[in-house]
């Protein structure tokens, strides 16, 4: 049980939730990377990551010679995709929340995550591949971008960036493009199977070119939503409000909202579709954070990295047989999101 002087220096510092969150997604990062059909312990971890990022062998030197490539060819790459694209899907839910000014928003809500399916299906069935192996994640991720970049217009020309004209104009073009995606599967045939594989999420087979690609994205889009979070929060009090206090709501919501839409289609291209992270982590990092986005935002990146790596951990190390990402994530956090919203409406009620 957490002392309350604890829990209260917990709540009140952002460094400290920072740095318990890192602590734990190093932890978490060494011992999912031990974990598997062959077993090391976090110690022998640590050796290898030390050996190869040192660049000093000798320091794995007695270990078997299998084991350095197993962690750092197979595992790693995997491990730290999962951990990227989980914090990057948490800080786009983060942002589209603030942005949208609606607690249901998620990476998603645009028909990003549409598209993207879209994309990937249209690829799989006309067996695209003149980029081998990245010829799926990029007609992805053309597939989310020309989503994003339809949404926007549709959005623009019915009088404005707002709220309701932007969630309006996703709703409608994700409700098409998944009547596309059920056309695809219903005369795909044989590749079905492969395309419904890929919707349901999966980071088998993940690169270290995956990982760069990942890194660089959210980084550049963290950048962005930090920078702009103090716009965030004025953006809160209304547009009136926050445009008397020098914010141009217009310009803002469209950086915060593609730069958000972006991050969410690297993130999809790479791993497929992926739900309730960025709906679930700001929710439960608002309760520990408070609403100021200058917080919230960069403790959902760890959150969300702490909570899709471990998600991926389980369905590939603890599970008896390996299952989609994707529907993990859903059936955990589905009945969590239920908890934590009944909770919240009955503490709510008790106040009044």
């Amino acid at each position: 049980m957490m002392e309350p002087n604890f829990k209260n220096r917990v709540q009140r510092s952002t460094g400290l939730q920072m740095l318990l969150l890192t602590l734990l997604l190093g932890i978490l990062i060494l011992a999912s990377a031990g974990l598997g059909y062959i077993h090391l312990g976090i110690g022998e971890v640590a050796r290898i990551l030390a050996a190869k990022t040192a660049g000093m062998p000798e320091i794995a030197a007695a270990l078997d010679p299998v084991h350095p490539v197993v962690v750092w060819e197979v595992r790693l790459p995997r491990i730290l995709t999962a951990a990227i694209v989980g914090g990057g899907l948490a800080v786009a839910g983060a942002v589209y929340q603030g942005v949208l000014l609606n607690p249901l928003a998620d990476p998603y809500t645009l028909g990003v995550s549409a598209g993207a399916a879209f994309g990937a299906a249209l690829a799989l069935l006309l067996g695209i591949d003149f980029l081998g192996v990245y010829s799926v994640p990029l007609c992805a991720f053309i597939g989310a971008a020309g989503t994003l970049a339809v949404v926007v217009y549709l959005s623009a020309a019915a009088g404005g960036l707002s709220s309701n004209n932007l969630i309006l104009s996703g709703i409608v073009v994700a409700a098409i493009l998944s009547a596309g995606i059920s056309f695809l599967k219903y005369v795909a045939d044989e590749q079905v199977a492969v395309i419904i594989f890929w919707l349901m999420g999966s980071f088998a087979s993940r690169t270290w070119t995956d990982v760069a690609l990942t890194l660089v994205c959210v980084c550049l889009g963290l950048a962005v939503f930090v920078f702009f979070a103090r716009d965030l929060n004025l953006m809160a009090m209304g547009e009136r409000a926050a445009g008397s206090l020098g914010v141009d709501t217009r310009r803002v919501t469209l950086v915060l909202i593609v730069s958000a839409s972006l991050v969410s289609a690297v993130c999809v291209s790479v791993s497929g579709i992926i739900g309730f992270v960025g709906l679930l982590v700001p929710h439960m990092m608002r309760a520990l954070t408070g609403p100021d986005n200058r917080r919230l935002i960069p403790v959902s990146l760890l959150a969300g990295a702490i909570l899709l790596l471990g998600a991926d951990t389980t369905t590939r190390a603890l599970l008896p047989t390996e299952i989609p990402i994707g529907v993990l994530t859903a059936l955990i956090g589905g009945p969590f999101f239920c908890y934590v919203f009944r909770k919240r409406q009955t503490m709510r009620g008790s106040r009044r």
